[in-house]
């Protein structure tokens, strides 16, 4: 029998037979730590990093009048303390909250005609009132005209790049059609789609579908965004092809013979079209009409081939990689993108050009896609590429290049249009092995590139689609992102009264505090605690309904699904919810699965990804150290079960141990594991770690047993139960 254990005067004994690793943590740090990140107020403001609250004072600031004479910056702000008390609160009705006041400055513009150039006239600066803000008690929830409410978190798709296929169900044949959609935090959604012609077609915002390619083209009209390595892309068709796929050099020789460059990478699955013979022995390497395999390859690597023999027939079928131009006359005489044809070839040999590039396309591992959808596009330029997708957005309007470009570069290159977030950004930089730093909140050239790249390799039959159910790509909205939101709505309606004020009046007589009324701010925090979704009358029935509440996870609510719209694969238990969300606790009825809890030891990371505690296991033995990772990080590793067997040294007793890995239940070595569950419990949420030999229930009358446990009455005098599970205290 384990230890006792003294609690409330009360001895406990103790029965488990795994012992406790890491204490079950604060149960309402979802809550609490959100919204301190969000307030920051007890940070001094030099120091307040650019997150919540500081960040979205930071993004709309400075206001600039439309002369751009005059500019209103942000400073600093600070909370000052609440009128009332928690309790006074309570019993006199009120709000819990705290006046918040915003230091801004006022710098009036001299522009000299001439040059142009700006000299300060003016410098204004004014503590100004911004209204209240509401405060969380020390319970994890607000105080709201007299009443507690808690804002739910929701959880919400993970901005990012996603792919995906319509599982044949468009076309009659069962054909899959492949898509892909860039997802940022805020702005434009961009759409990729093949048709049943395997056309690679773009939608920008769902609006009418244009060839992926002129989306492509209109990329070099515009600068690179990217900081770190932006790359040189025009926008040519040549620029194009060659960033897709790859080239074969062919040589031309005397009578009509002719010869390609080896290409070692691009040999595999590819066929001899006659015997291929070692120049120095005469041993035939690859018979015809025979793949070329890996010990084929080595083979002609051995023999220093570097160039093998191709036939006209299969000449004809390929597709020039560059302009090819006679150098005396300038003429064109082969074009980019263009078949090759008997009658080119001997117009290339008459004229002394014995090679040219063709791009590599065998319709098995490489297909046509791109060529195709560039033969379909009709805009010449990048300019005119600009001008289409303007007509697209805006149709009815008579685009000039001017407007046309703007539009573009607000679409997806003006952070003020245009957000990632961190969490786009690091998604996309994880799928794609690009290296941007995360405050690279737009999209940059190689993003939009390597989208394209990654959804012709799925129609090529490379890589795999994304499961948007994965909790790597789901990620967690808590209180203090909802408010960031709120208050952002609020500072942008507040931004153009300003604008307006700034124009209208004579800048030199005012003050700061004539241009701003923060009464826009306050009417969208107000509306947000009092009438939003995601922000609920707090459930006090007892003491598990609260702490259940504040730990509760929605995907319905303002940006999230409907419950109409909601089918059965999102409702539903994922490998990945194990230990991050709990499985049995969930409401019946209509919104089943779209509202969970959190599981006991989960918690949220920076980026809004669950993330859940493992031992970690060093070469076959079971260590203390105990380390948290969210359902991207976990993929990787093989996770031995709670309940598996050691000995006091930390190692296995058994050959084989019952482990996950990547979804999957293997059995696997003591030596391969990586990874330990900290806990039976960890897998269920708080209120399912109540029932005692949960194990031994039915999983549905575990969901209505968890579900009744939070409409128990209280007791007038509490007594503890006779069996405890070691989660009640």
């Amino acid at each position: 029998m384990a230890a006792t254990i003294q609690n409330n005067f009360r001895t406990r004994k103790n029965f488990a037979k795994i012992q406790k690793i890491i204490d079950i943590p604060n149960l309402i740090d979802i809550q609490k730590n959100s919204y301190d990140k969000f307030l920051q107020a007890e940070i001094a403001p030099e120091r307040r990093e650019d997150t919540g609250l500081q960040g979205v004072f930071k993004s709309v600031f400075p206001i600039k009048d439309f002369n751009e004479t005059s500019s209103l910056e942000f400073v600093s702000y600070h909370l000052e303390k609440p009128k009332y008390d928690v309790d006074e609160c309570h019993q006199r009705g009120m709000t819990y909250s705290a006046p918040i006041k915003v230091v801004v400055r006022l710098v009036v513009w001299d522009k000299d005609e001439e040059t142009g150039a700006q000299s300060i006239r003016d410098v204004k600066e004014q503590e100004v009132y911004f209204g209240e803000i509401p405060l969380m008690t020390s319970n994890g929830t607000f105080i709201i005209n007299g009443t507690e409410r808690v804002v739910v978190s929701q959880l919400h798709r993970s901005p990012g790049a996603f792919f995906d296929h319509d599982k044949g169900k468009s076309h009659s044949s069962g054909k899959l059609l492949y898509n892909a959609r860039i997802i940022p935090y805020r702005g434009s959604w961009i759409d990729f789609e093949f048709d049943h012609k395997d056309i690679l077609y773009v939608r920008i915002d769902r609006r009418r579908k244009l060839p992926a390619t002129v989306l492509l083209r209109a990329l070099g009209a515009v600068p690179d965004t990217a900081k770190k390595s932006p790359i040189e892309f025009k926008g040519s068709p040549e620029e194009m092809l060659n960033y897709f796929y790859a080239t074969e050099t062919i040589y031309i020789g005397e009578k009509t013979k002719y010869e390609k460059s080896v290409e070692l990478e691009l040999l595999p699955g590819q066929r001899a079209t006659r015997d291929i013979k070692n120049p120095k022995t005469g041993e035939v390497i690859v018979k015809k009409n025979r793949k070329f395999t890996r010990g084929a390859i080595k083979k002609l690597e051995q023999a220093k081939i570097k160039t093998l023999p191709i036939d006209v027939e299969e000449l004809v079928t390929k597709i020039s990689a560059k302009d090819v131009v006679d150098e005396k006359t300038g003429e064109v005489l082969l074009e980019c993108n263009e078949e090759v044809t008997e009658e080119k070839v001997d117009k290339l040999n008459e004229r002394g050009i014995n090679e040219f590039q063709v791009l590599f396309i065998d319709n098995l591992n490489v297909g046509p896609f791109l060529r195709d959808t560039l033969m379909a596009d009709k805009t010449p330029t990048p300019e005119e590429a600009i001008m289409e997708i303007y007509r697209r957005l805006r149709p009815g309007d008579p685009p000039t290049i001017e407007t046309a470009t703007n539009l573009f570069i607000n679409l997806f290159f003006n952070p003020e249009r245009y957000d990632l977030s961190k969490v786009g950004r690091l998604k996309l930089n994880y799928k794609f092995g690009i290296d941007e730093p995360l405050e690279q909140a737009v999209l940059t050239k190689k993003d939009i590139l390597e989208v394209v790249r990654y959804l012709i390799d799925l129609k090529n039959g490379k890589g795999a689609i994304d499961d948007i159910d994965h909790l790597g790509n789901r990620r967690v909205r808590a209180v203090g992102e909802l408010l960031e939101n709120q208050y952002r709505i609020g500072l942008v309606r507040m931004e153009r009264a300003i604008k307006e004020r700034m124009s209208l009046q004579e800048i030199e007589t005012l003050m700061p505090h004539d241009l701003i009324n923060a009464k826009p701010v306050t009417a969208v925090i107000k509306e947000f605690f009092g009438s939003s979704q995601l922000s609920q009358f707090m459930d006090q029935t007892n003491p598990l309904s609260e702490v259940t509440h504040k730990r509760r996870l929605s995907a319905l609510g303002p940006g999230g699904l409907t419950r109409e719209r909601a089918g059965f694969e999102v409702r539903d238990v994922h490998p990945t919810h194990y230990g991050r969300i709990c499985p049995i606790e969930t409401p019946e009825g209509p919104n089943i699965g779209l509202i969970a809890s959190l599981s006991t030891f989960a918690r949220v990371n920076e980026y809004g990804f669950v993330e859940t505690p493992y031992r970690s296991v060093k070469e076959g033995k079971v260590t203390d150290e105990v380390k948290f990772y969210s359902a991207l990080e976990e993929e990787k590793h093989v996770i031995a079960q709670a309940n598996a067997v050691f000995d006091k040294k930390g190692h296995f007793e058994t050959a084989l141990v019952s482990c996950r890995k990547a979804g999957e239940f293997p059995m696997a070595r003591p030596e391969d594991i990586s990874l330990m569950d900290v806990s039976p419990n960890q897998l269920v949420s708080v209120a399912a770690s109540l029932i005692p030999f949960l194990e031994n229930d039915d999983a549905n009358r575990a969901l209505m047993g968890s579900n009744m446990q939070r409409q128990a009455v209280p007791l007038l005098r509490t007594a503890a139960p006779l069996v405890g599970t070691g989660i009640e205290g």
